[in-house]
């Protein structure tokens, strides 16, 4: 009866069988990731202190605001890339890589020398609210985690490459494994250093960019031979194509910062860097739901655009209401994740740090709100019809901006958070619109651009 449900499950349209693989494979590496991550919170506790380890978090979620130089070049690539495998035009795909590579390569090298040169400039202790460590030590790990953020925002094309043909699996591998060497390496230095956020800032900095390197030079050698970048296919007159679907994603991609990077910036200013370190404990269980979610609707991005080109709208419709099905079990996990928070903090972290219960209960909403309106997003973005995300995104950050202080101020983590929820409520009425008119046929207008 087991082999008939598995021979079963892995029946119906190619494209389905192709996302279902992906996400089984995608689901195995992701529990091995979030041992990993499960192990890498005490481990790094140990070897800092709490205060340390915000500071370290709250440092990261800085430096990710660069970010958005990418200008959404890589989720362009993601789309017009899987288009032009869809039509079987290797010319147009290689073209698109190479332009890419060349766009990228330019900017992050401007970035990288801007940001040496200034950071000799700035006040790390003020910028993060700390005095536990001095300043020019919070510059050298500025400086660290900067470098090779940069280099691995370049090199996780590789990345780009394989969702863009339907393998995101392998593209997951990348952070797991690169987890693991990160956590044997930290496992050492627990035993033969003192607590040094530099080491730190280099392991978990270096580690990631040496896996993503590797696995450029492999795949391009092998695999993706025949879309491997060179200079003779650089066309700057298909940025325009590119950067005029990047660009709708670069919006979208400022509002993942200010909501979620910003995050631990404006807890850190209303309360402290504890709270910080309590708040992202928090998140990181309760998130892992959100996770699992997210790599079963990693292949659907790239699918639903390949199921676009083709005009395979019943497929469309189809995924959709499974999916929407799947959501509602999602949200169930997350309830019972929630009511059992306390015996797993208890049970992980031990009494080295102290969690709210209302600050779990707060990120539990936030984050079922975003399992309910997660496959609605991935549908547009494997549309690319963004244009109405554009217009929607600065009201809400018009607002976010004094309602995370107004709150912040009064309820601190807690209402940092709440301010979040508040904003993306929107998204609850106005995505599943968009998503109907889209699979219907029907988007006239601004719904359609």
């Amino acid at each position: 009866m087991a082999k008939n449900y598995i021979n079963s499950f892995f029946k119906g349209h190619s494209r389905s069988v192709k996302a279902k693989k992906n996400i089984i494979y995608s689901l195995f590496l992701k529990v091995i990731s979030i041992i990993v991550g499960l192990v890498f919170v005490p481990l790094i506790l140990g070897y800092l202190d709490a205060e340390r380890y915000g500071i370290w978090l709250t440092l990261s979620s800085i430096i990710s605001w660069f970010s958005f130089f990418d200008i959404g070049l890589g989720n362009g690539l993601r789309n017009r890339l899987t288009e032009a495998i869809a039509k079987n035009d290797t010319q147009l795909a290689k073209t698109y890589v190479s332009t890419t590579y060349a766009i990228l390569g330019m900017i992050f090298i401007l970035l990288i020398v801007a940001f040496l040169m200034v950071n000799h400039f700035l006040n790390w202790q003020k910028i993060l609210n700390t005095t536990a460590i001095e300043t020019s030590e919070l510059a050298i790990v500025a400086k660290i985690v900067f470098v090779f953020f940069i280099f691995r925002f370049f090199f996780k094309l590789i990345g780009t490459i394989l969702m863009a043909d339907q393998r995101p699996a392998i593209n997951n591998a990348f952070g797991p494994l690169g987890n693991i060497i990160a956590l044997i390496i930290i496992f050492i230095l627990t035993k033969t250093t003192n607590g040094s956020l530099i080491y730190l800032s280099a392991v978990l900095s270096i580690v990631p960019v040496f896996i993503l390197i590797l696995a450029t030079l492999f795949f391009f050698i092998r695999d993706y031979r025949k879309y491997a970048p060179s200079y003779r296919y650089i066309n700057l007159t298909k940025s325009k194509d590119l950067l005029g679907l990047g660009f709708k994603f670069f919006f979208i991609q400022i509002a993942a910062i200010i909501f979620f990077s910003a995050t631990n910036f404006l807890i850190a200013q209303f309360s402290n860097q504890k709270a910080v370190a309590a708040y992202n404990v928090a998140y990181k269980y309760l998130f892992m739901v959100n996770m699992v979610y997210g790599i079963i609707l990693t292949p659907y991005w790239s699918a639903v655009t390949d199921a676009v080109a083709k005009k395979d709208y019943t497929w469309l419709k189809n995924s959709m209401r499974k999916l929407n099905i799947l959501s509602g079990v999602m949200t169930l996990i997350l309830i019972g994740a929630l009511l059992i928070s306390p015996f797993v903090y208890k049970l992980w972290i031990g009494d080295k740090l102290t969690i709210p219960f209302s600050l779990s209960l707060i990120i539990s909403l936030y984050l079922i709100q975003q399992v309910i309106v997660m496959p609605f997003s991935t549908f547009i973005n494997g549309f690319g019809k963004l244009k109405l995300g554009m217009y929607i995104l600065p009201m809400k950050i018009i607002l976010y901006i004094p309602l995370a202080y107004f709150l912040g101020e009064k309820f601190g983590a807690f209402g940092v958070v709440l301010s979040m929820l508040l904003i993306q409520l929107t998204s609850l009425v106005i995505e599943p619109i968009h998503v109907f008119k889209l699979v219907n046929q029907k988007a006239s207008g601004i719904w359609n651009k």
